[in-house]
């Protein structure tokens, strides 16, 4: 009889995995905790104690099944801290003869582990099948495509999951109803509080311990609140569908000043760790449409996000890697500003932006998008360098759907595969958008001058640098026909102005091109809340 080890990634925290199904008796099911995978980047500590803590939980889940269940922990002395090494070890030990393990999140980990299925002690690997679609399935849809634009991918998962449907027609009469949703938050809007779980003796151990080991990490561990169960994550997603749904289309584009969640679900870490799954999170939302309690533009701009984009960002990640992560199509080289780090900037926006990710790391698609995302654009920061501050910070980052959101959506850096045109934005879009303004020392109604807001001249010379390449995309026409019409006395303003700007820019140095391929890096596996 075989008698396989069967690794469990700490993104894989399901019953329903495949891996797990029809095991003989003498199975081995491993969870494996190692240094490396909290250290490639500088994770989040509430991301590593988020992980961490539902494995551990996960595993006590499967021993009460009756599962036969090896856990390492951190700090065993015999912990090789590499997970491919760690699942040798084990392997060894129990006298398995194969180890099976579903695809896990990264191409990193992917391409470790097919090159050893056909080794001394084999590694197989199965496809992952909690997600609507398969690598296999968007290849499909994607072969002969020009273009691969969401929303056409997004009307045909409609048609096939069914969700929002009636008959052949999408409910309402129309697919996508984002244009009812782009409304900022009035002042004194209630918005609330988000549940805030119980630590049981488990979770208090896991925080002490990445406190001691990576309490040196960007990022508070005060204030964790993520679900470590899944009956923790069914409260949160209780929590959304009563009391935030019926208000998240409306608001979904509109950041604060002092509220970081709004009416965002906080849904994508759970998704992500498999503590929810997909089906159940989209049929949820649809039954609030159907039996009257929430408005179909928030339920539609909801299942889109999970529906449509989740998976149709996966299915970018796993059809174009390893060449996706290479991309810089702007030619981008600029490190990461050093107050990414610590929030030490006048500009409201991005300090409040950084400081609720270091508090609650967590900051909602918009923020990701149109405030650190816009920043990074506009200052031509490397995509290496932001890929990997998105990936470390945020409690919901994998790379599978951090990459492509960062490098893609965020950076334009795969050549408009993703976007048609860049998201990049003056300081308008902010002040429309948000509150944050009024608490600004900076103006966003001045170009130039000292108190004018930065993004208006950064916006400017932006345009003007990659004029050659982004002035002939057909929805930028309008924005370069106003630059045209602008005096060369204005637009030399606006010139200096931001070159001044980026002068004064404290930043690390640029990363390598190199940086991150293959094993250049230790490694680590882990949307709604990635930039939309």
């Amino acid at each position: 009889m075989p008698r396989p080890l069967v690794l469990v990634l700490g993104d894989q925290l399901s019953l329903m995995l495949p891996s797990l199904r029809d095991l003989p008796a003498n199975a081995v099911v491993a969870l494996c905790e190692v240094s490396a995978e909290g250290r490639y980047v500088p994770h989040h500590p509430q991301k590593i104690a988020l992980i961490l803590a539902a494995m551990r939980h996960f595993a006590e889940a499967l021993r009460k099944r009756g599962y036969r269940v090896h856990y390492s922990a951190l700090d065993d002395p015999d912990n090789t801290q590499a997970l491919v090494t760690e699942a040798q070890r084990l392997a060894r030990l129990h006298a398995c003869d194969e180890i099976r393990v579903v695809r896990p999140g990264e191409w990193r980990l992917w391409q470790a582990m097919r090159e050893r299925e056909h080794a001394t002690l084999p590694w197989r690997l199965l496809e992952d099948d909690r997600f609507y679609t398969t690598p296999d399935d968007f290849a499909a849809w994607a072969s002969g495509r020009r273009s691969l634009r969401m929303e056409y991918f997004y009307r045909e998962q409609r048609r096939r999951s069914g969700l929002l449907m009636e008959g052949e027609e999408p409910a309402g009469g129309r697919w996508n109803l984002d244009h009812d949703n782009r409304e900022p938050l009035p002042t004194g809007t209630p918005v609330p509080a988000p549940p805030h779980h119980r630590h049981d003796t488990t979770t208090r151990a896991v925080i002490a311990l990445v406190a001691e080991h990576f309490g040196d990490h960007f990022g508070s561990l005060e204030g964790f609140h993520w679900p470590v169960t899944r009956r923790q994550a069914l409260v949160d997603l209780r929590h959304f569908i009563e009391h935030l749904l019926p208000a998240f289309g409306r608001y979904q584009d509109a950041i604060s000043d002092s509220e970081p969640f709004l009416f965002h679900s906080r849904l994508a870490a759970a998704l992500n760790l498999g503590l929810l799954s997909p089906r159940e999170v989209c049929e949820a939302a649809e039954r609030e449409y159907h039996e009257g309690r929430a408005p179909l533009n928030s339920v539609e701009g909801f299942i889109r996000q999970v529906l449509g984009w989740r998976e149709y960002v996966r299915g970018v990640y796993w059809t174009r890697m390893p060449d996706y992560k290479r991309g810089n199509a702007l030619g981008a080289r600029r490190g990461l500003p050093n107050f990414f780090w610590d929030g030490e900037t006048e500009m409201r926006c991005l300090r409040r932006a950084i400081e609720m990710t270091r508090d609650n790391a967590y900051a909602h698609h918009i923020q990701r998008l149109m405030v650190t995302g816009n920043f990074a654009l506009l200052c031509d920061v490397a995509p290496e360098a932001l890929c990997d501050w998105y990936l470390a910070v945020y409690a919901d980052a994998c790379e599978w759907v951090e990459l492509p959101n960062t490098l893609g959506m965020v950076l334009h850096a795969d050549g408009g595969l993703m976007g048609s045109k860049p998201y990049c934005a003056s300081g308008k879009y902010i002040d429309r958008m948000s509150d944050h303004c009024r608490h600004c020392r900076f103006d966003p109604k001045r170009v130039t001058g000292p108190d004018a807001c930065p993004f208006n001249s950064l916006y400017w010379d932006f345009l003007e640098r990659h004029a050659e390449t982004l002035s002939t995309n057909p929805r930028m026409k309008l924005i370069y026909g106003s630059l045209s019409r602008m005096s060369e006395e204005k637009r030399n303003a606006m010139r200096d102005q931001a070159g001044a700007f980026l002068e004064r820019l404290d930043a690390a140095p640029a990363y390598s091109h190199a940086r991150g391929q293959g094993e250049h890096r230790a490694g680590y596996a882990g949307v709604e809340e990635t930039p939309k």
